[in-house]
C-alpha cells in the first residue's frame, strides 16, 4: 500500500509531516508532497506558511487541510491590519482561547491530536508571526506587500480594496454605514493608508490608465458573479462613494463576508459580527433539571425547550419583536442580532416535537448525544435546526457530568481504605472517578498513560465494591451494581499480564480474593469443575482472570452475571468483527471498564468498537456511526470526542498536575510466553544437560552449566539466535510480540526507547523488528562500532526529531553514553547482575532527563528466567553463596537436583 504525506503533532505541540498507511488519509501528488516535505524540514512555520499558500482548489487531505485552514486564517487577519512595517511589527494576535478550543474539536484524527492545545495552538500562531516578520525584514525590498503577493496573489496588501461596514447610530433608518477603499501605500508611521476607491477612479480618469483601475476591481468583478448586492454597486458606481444603508442590506452584506474575502477583497465589520458564528437568538433546550430519587444510566432526563438569547428566556414582547422582524437583524437587548423567523419557528416546532415524544422523560445516552451534537438514532434533530440551537445540561445532570470531570471532591469513598500501598493524587482520583462511573452504571474507559498506574487503580476500585457489600449488603436497592454479589468481577487480559495482575493484588490487597482461570495456575480438571458450576466454584471469590484467548473458547464466561468486567489492554477488542470481539461482548456484567496506553481519541474507527462493549448504544450501530462520520463537514469528529469525553478518564506523564507525583523512574516486569518452537528447544537443551551432568565434574562441570545457561538465555530471545541462523522470524519468539505491543503504544506517544541486549548478535534482528513498527530507522551500537561514531550517534538520537530508537549492546553501551531523549528503556535479555541493568538503565536516567523513565525488563514466565528475577528480588531472603562479589548469581555451585529443578520448564506458565 502507497504511504500518503499528513500532518502530525509532537509532544511538545510542534507541527510536522508525516508518512501514514492510514487508507483514510487521502494522498496527495509526489510534487506536492515533496514541496510540502521540504519546506517542513525547514521549520513548521515555514512549511506552514506554504501550505497555507496553496490554492484552495487544490485538494488535500484532512489534517492538512485543517492546517492549511489554520495557517490562512493568520495571513488573513495579517492582511486586515494595519501595521505592516518589520522593524516596527504588530502581527495580528492569535484567536481566543475559546476560537481555539472549537478549532481543536473540530480537527480530524491525526497522530498527536492529545497534545493539541489552545496553548500550543496560539504557540504556533505566534511562530508564524515571528517566521513571517523575518521572512519580510530578509526579503529584497524589506516590503510585506511584496511578500505576500509572492506567497499568493489573493494577500496582496497595497493596492488591494478593502470594505468597510460600521454603524451609524445617529441615523435609526439607516443604521449602517459602508464604505470602498484602496491602499496605495504607507504612512510615515509605516501603517497601511487606506484612500476612499473614489479616488482611484479620479486617479485613473486622469492618468488615462484604465488598465490599472480594471486590476484593482478584478476582486471587486469576481465578487459581483456571485452577489447581486456587489453587482448593483459595481452597475451604479455607488461602490465609489459613501452609503448609508439599511438593516436589510447591512445583513445582506454581512451573509456574504466569507464570499467576498474568498474573492480577494479585505472586509472590515463591527467586531460583534462572527460571519461563522453570527449573533442570534436560539432554542435553549435543557436536559436533566430535575434531582432524581436515584442515579443511574436507567434514570430519564426531563427535557424542556424554551426561546432564548445569550442564554437568558425572552420576555413575551422580545419574543414578539424577534417574530415581526423582516430584514434579516434587529436591535435585541442593545445589540444587532441575526433572526429568521421561519428557521426559528421550524426549530423550535422540531424541538417541540422531540420533547413530546419523551413526554415521561429522555434516556440518559440519547440526552448525552443531544448535548454533544452526535445525531445518531431517534432523537436526533438536522443541522440547519442545531444552527439554531443551543442545548446544555439541566442542573442536576450538570452535577452529575461535573462529579465525572472532577470525581476528587464529591465522591465520598476512601481510595486507600484496604489497600497496602498508598496512592498518588491522580490514582486516588481515578478510583473515585472509577467508582462513581460505575455506579451510575456507565461504561468507564481509564486511558491513562502506561506507568502511571492503572492495575492499581482497579485494584482500589475492587475491594471499594468488596468493603461496601459487607458494610450494607443489599441496601441500595437503587443500584444494581452493589447487589450483584452472587458473581466476582471478571478481569480479560492478555496471557502476559495475568501473573502480574496476580502479584499486584498480592502484594497490595491479600484481602481480594483472586482465581485465575488458567492452565498456568489450574489443572484442567480444576477448570473444568469451575466450568461446570461457575456461580458454586467462584462464589467465594473477589476476581476471576482469564485470557483473550479464553474467553473467545470458554462460553461459560457469558452464561453467568459477572460483577465488573474489566478489560486490559483493550485494544484486543479495536476489530468489532472478529470473533474474540463477539464473545467478550456477550458477557454479561453490571458493570464494564476498559483499561488502555493508546489515546482512544485518535483512532475513531477504532473507538465504536470500545464503546459498542463499555457503553453500548452510546455510538449507536456501527452503522449508523459509519454515516455520522462519512459526513462532508468535521463537526462530526469534535461532537463525537464531546460525547465521549465523560466516559474517558486520560492523564498524561506530561501532564503538570502529574509530572511531579510521579517517580522518576517505574520500573516494570514484562512477561513472555515461549512459542512452540522456543518450548520444544528448551526441553531439548533441558533434556541434555541432566544426561551429561552424571559423569561431569570440576571446572567441566562450570563450563557446562555456564555454556547451557547461555543457551537457554539465547533461546528465550528467540530460536535463531540459539541456533546461529540468520532469518529472526517475528513469530518465532514470544518475546517479539511483547515488544511490539510496547512499541505500539510509544510510536502512538511519540516517545523514544533504548534497548539493551547483553547477545552483540542480537542487536540488528532487533533493529530490523523495531524498524518495522516505527516506519523509520533507529540506531545500533555495539562493540563493533567505531568510537569515533558514538558520539555522533548520541547526537543524531539526542535531536528531537532523530531516530526514535536505539538498540545497545550492554558492554558497548552500558557507561558513558547521555540519553535523555528516552523516557523508555527495555532490558530484552536480564543481565543476572543487577548493577550492570541499573547502569544501562542509567543512560537515560541522569542528570538532564526532563521526562519520566518507564524501564521494561523482560521475563520469560516458566524458564529460568523467572526464577533468576525472584532470585535477585529475593537477593536478602536467599543464601549468600549463589552471589559472587560483583553481584552476580552463581549457579554453578547448586547441586544437580538443585540445578534441574532451577532450569525446569513449567509448560503451563510458559505457553504463550
Amino acid at each position: 500500500m502507497d504511504r500518503s504525506l499528513t500532518a502530525s503533532v509532537s509532544p511538545q505541540g510542534r507541527l510536522f509531516l508525516e508518512l501514514t498507511d492510514d487508507a483514510l488519509v487521502k494522498p496527495i501528488g509526489p510534487d506536492l508532497s515533496q514541496r510540502l516535505s521540504n519546506a517542513f524540514e525547514k521549520s513548521s512555520a515555514h512549511g506552514l506558511t506554504v501550505l497555507a499558500s496553496i490554492a484552495m482548489d487544490v485538494g488535500l487531505n484532512a489534517p492538512l487541510e485543517f492546517w492549511r485552514r489554520f495557517g490562512q486564517s493568520y495571513f488573513q487577519a495579517l492582511c486586515r491590519s494595519d501595521s505592516h512595517d518589520a522593524k516596527q511589527w504588530a502581527g495580528p494576535l492569535p484567536p481566543s482561547i475559546e476560537e481555539l478550543q472549537e478549532r481543536i474539536d473540530s480537527a480530524p484524527s491525526m497522530r498527536g491530536i492529545e497534545y493539541l492545545t489552545a496553548e500550543s495552538l496560539s504557540h504556533i500562531w505566534r511562530e508564524l508571526d515571528r517566521h513571517t516578520q523575518q521572512s519580510v525584514k530578509n526579503s529584497r525590498n524589506n516590503d510585506l506587500a511584496d511578500y505576500l503577493r509572492n506567497l499568493n496573489s489573493d494577500w496582496n496588501v497595497v493596492g488591494r480594496v478593502t470594505f468597510h461596514l460600521a454603524e451609524n447610530k445617529k441615523n435609526p433608518e439607516f443604521p449602517f454605514a459602508f464604505l470602498a477603499t484602496y491602499t496605495d501605500g504607507r504612512s510615515s508611521t509605516g501603517s497601511i493608508r487606506h484612500v476612499p476607491l473614489a479616488d482611484a477612479l479620479k486617479q485613473s480618469i486622469a492618468n488615462r490608465d484604465a488598465d490599472r483601475l480594471n486590476l484593482l476591481l478584478e476582486p471587486v468583478a469576481r465578487a459581483s458573479e456571485k452577489s447581486d448586492q456587489i453587482r448593483d454597486l459595481l452597475d451604479t458606481r455607488e461602490l465609489f462613494s459613501p452609503q448609508a444603508w439599511s438593516i436589510q442590506q447591512a445583513y445582506q452584506f454581512l451573509s456574504s463576508v466569507p464570499m467576498m474575502e474568498q474573492s480577494g477583497i479585505i472586509v472590515r465589520v463591527p467586531n460583534w459580527w462572527n460571519a461563522s458564528r453570527p449573533p442570534r437568538p436560539s432554542i435553549r433546550v435543557r436536559i436533566g433539571d430535575k434531582k432524581k430519587s436515584g442515579i443511574g444510566i436507567a434514570e430519564t432526563l426531563d427535557f424542556n425547550v424554551q426561546i432564548a438569547f445569550q442564554g437568558e428566556p425572552l420576555s413575551a414582547e422580545e419574543l414578539k419583536q424577534l417574530m415581526a422582524a423582516r430584514e434579516g437583524m434587529t436591535l435585541l437587548r442593545g445589540q444587532w442580532v441575526q433572526v429568521d423567523e421561519q428557521q426559528l419557528s421550524s426549530a423550535l416546532k422540531q424541538w417541540e416535537l422531540l420533547r413530546k415524544q419523551h413526554a415521561t422523560g429522555m434516556g440518559f445516552l440519547e440526552g448525552m448525544r443531544l448535548l454533544s451534537g452526535v445525531s445518531i438514532g431517534d432523537e436526533g434533530v438536522d443541522d440547519q435546526v442545531r444552527q439554531w440551537s443551543h442545548v446544555e445540561a439541566g442542573n442536576w445532570l450538570t452535577e452529575i457530568l461535573d462529579s465525572l470531570r472532577d470525581p476528587s471532591g464529591s465522591v465520598k469513598i476512601d481510595p486507600q481504605k484496604g489497600l497496602r500501598a498508598t496512592l498518588r493524587n491522580y490514582q486516588a482520583d481515578g478510583v473515585r472517578w472509577l467508582w462513581f462511573t460505575t455506579q451510575l452504571g456507565l461504561g468507564a474507559c481509564l486511558a491513562d498513560d502506561m506507568g502511571l498506574g492503572k492495575t492499581i487503580q482497579v485494584i482500589s476500585l475492587l475491594l471499594q465494591y468488596k468493603l461496601h457489600s459487607k458494610k450494607s449488603p443489599g441496601a441500595d436497592t437503587k443500584n444494581a451494581l452493589t447487589n450483584s454479589r452472587s458473581m466476582p468481577s471478571l478481569l480479560i487480559a492478555p496471557t502476559s499480564l495475568l501473573d502480574n495482575w496476580h502479584r499486584e493484588v498480592e502484594r497490595f490487597a491479600p484481602d481480594l480474593k483472586m482465581f485465575i482461570a488458567h492452565r498456568s495456575h489450574h489443572d484442567a480438571a480444576t477448570l473444568k469443575r469451575v466450568a461446570l458450576n461457575p456461580t458454586e466454584e467462584l462464589g467465594g471469590f473477589d476476581l476471576v482472570a482469564t485470557t483473550y484467548g479464553l474467553a473467545r473458547r470458554d462460553p461459560w464466561l457469558a452464561e453467568v452475571p459477572w460483577q465488573l468486567l474489566v478489560l486490559d489492554e483493550a485494544q484486543a477488542i479495536k476489530n468489532s468483527g472478529s470473533s474474540q470481539t463477539k464473545a467478550i461482548k456477550k458477557i454479561r456484567a453490571s458493570g464494564r471498564i476498559v483499561l488502555t496506553g493508546t489515546p482512544v481519541e485518535n483512532h475513531l474507527g477504532d473507538l465504536w468498537s470500545l464503546f459498542d462493549f463499555c457503553s453500548p448504544g452510546l455510538l449507536g450501530s456501527a452503522t449508523q456511526f459509519k454515516k455520522f462520520m462519512n459526513r462532508e463537514d468535521t463537526s462530526g469528529i469534535g461532537a463525537i470526542r464531546k460525547l465521549v469525553r465523560p466516559y474517558v478518564l486520560r492523564r498524561l506523564k506530561s501532564d503538570p498536575l502529574i509530572a511531579p507525583d510521579l517517580p522518576d523512574k517505574t520500573e516494570m516486569r514484562v512477561d513472555c510466553g515461549l512459542t512452540a518452537k522456543q518450548t520444544a528447544l528448551y526441553q531439548k537443551i533441558v533434556l541434555e544437560l541432566e544426561n551429561t551432568l552424571e559423569t561431569a565434574t570440576g571446572i567441566q562441570r562450570r563450563g557446562l552449566i555456564l555454556g547451557v545457561m547461555m543457551q537457554l538465555k539465547q533461546l528465550c530471545n528467540h530460536p535463531s539466535l540459539y541456533l546461529k541462523q540468520a532469518d529472526f522470524l517475528d513469530q518465532d519468539s514470544g518475546k517479539y510480540a511483547e515488544l511490539k505491543a510496547i512499541c505500539e503504544t510509544i510510536v502512538e506517544k511519540q516517545e523514544k526507547v533504548l534497548v539493551f541486549t547483553q547477545f552483540q548478535s542480537m542487536c540488528q534482528p532487533l533493529h530490523a523488528l523495531m524498524e518495522k513498527f516505527f516506519t523509520r530507522p533507529g540506531l545500533v551500537l555495539t562493540g563493533k562500532t567505531p568510537a569515533g561514531s558514538r558520539g555522533k550517534m548520541v547526537a543524531e538520537f539526542q535531536n528531537e526529531n532523530g531516530p526514535p530508537f536505539f538498540v545497545i549492546s550492554v558492554k558497548a553501551g552500558g557507561t558513558g553514553l547521555n540519553l535523555t531523549q528516552a523516557s523508555h528503556v527495555v532490558h530484552f535479555d536480564r543481565w543476572w547482575n543487577p548493577a550492570v541493568e541499573d547502569q544501562a538503565t542509567d543512560r537515560a536516567f541522569r542528570i538532564g532527563q526532563k521526562r519520566n523513565v518507564l524501564v521494561h525488563k523482560f521475563v520469560c514466565r516458566g524458564t529460568l528466567e523467572e526464577k533468576i528475577d525472584k532470585m535477585i528480588r529475593d537477593k536478602k531472603a536467599i543464601s549468600q553463596e549463589l552471589f559472587s562479589e560483583e553481584g552476580e548469581v552463581n549457579l554453578t555451585e547448586l547441586s544437580n537436583k538443585q540445578l534441574m529443578e532451577f532450569v525446569a520448564l513449567d509448560i503451563n506458565k510458559a505457553a504463550g
